[in-house]
């Protein structure tokens, strides 16, 4: 499989504090990428960076091959990466159907061919008979859902995954751990931020760790787990050594 994504030597500081430094990793099209460290590592920042919300300081994102460093959000989501946001962002006041429009627009000029487009992505995500209520009404598992039927809206080649199962019940974590799986198999690459352990490991190939906005180790789930320095970042010095 060849690289989708490359982060080189990301680094971003804001004023005198250096959020990411020297960030570097790649991502395999068709691949599962967790990335995981304790709060305050970088990784809504390094988020923002790959999604085009914050401008690195140094070093380079390459999607596709293409430079992307600094495009913008909009014109980054328009090469192919959709996103979705740990604070859930959808338009309360509209309906499932509309919030979800929104994107279709930008890819279907006319309303039939948006519409159409619409309601794919809400079968595809399990949405397609809550269409027409308006997005306060929602489950906060049927939100996250929302969150990706945004996204997908885009028809992206990446979709980076900002905490999309925290706080789920265990039934519905299991139901949207299928969704990502289907929607992997369907061709899609996902990047993703998730602090449940559990979730995360079993559906991942690799996964990167970030402390301190740098990036600590990279392995497949089964060497994360045995890694010393990610089980000091997490339970401190005492766990790592035992």
């Amino acid at each position: 499989m060849a690289a989708l994504l490359e982060v080189e030597g990301v680094s971003k500081a804001f004023g005198g504090l250096a959020a990411l430094t020297d960030v570097s990793f790649h991502l395999e099209g068709g691949e599962i990428l967790g990335l995981i460290g304790p709060n305050g590592a970088g990784k809504s920042t390094l988020f923002g960076c790959i999604a085009g919300a914050i401008r690195p300081d140094r070093g380079r994102i390459r999607f596709a091959g293409r430079d992307i460093t600094g495009l913008g959000a909009e014109r980054i989501a328009r090469a192919g990466i959709g996103r979705t946001f740990q604070v859930m962002r959808s338009f309360e006041t509209l309906s499932v159907l509309e919030n979800v429009l929104v994107g279709s627009f930008r890819r279907h000029r006319r309303l039939r061919p948006a519409l159409a487009a619409s309601r794919a992505v809400l079968e595809r995500t399990g949405l397609l008979g809550r269409e027409n209520v308006p997005a306060a009404a929602l489950t906060p598992a049927e939100k996250r859902r929302l969150e990706i039927a945004r996204a997908l809206a885009l028809s992206p080649r990446l979709l980076l995954l900002d905490e999309t199962l925290t706080g789920l019940t265990p039934r519905e974590a299991e139901e949207g751990v299928a969704l990502l799986r289907a929607l992997r198999a369907e061709g899609l690459t996902l990047l993703m931020v998730e602090h449940v352990m559990e979730i995360l490991l079993p559906l991942v190939d690799r996964v990167v760790v970030l402390d301190l906005g740098r990036v600590l180790t990279i392995g497949t789930p089964e060497e994360i787990v045995r890694h010393p320095e990610t089980l000091r970042a997490y339970f401190g010095e005492r766990h790592a050594r035992g």
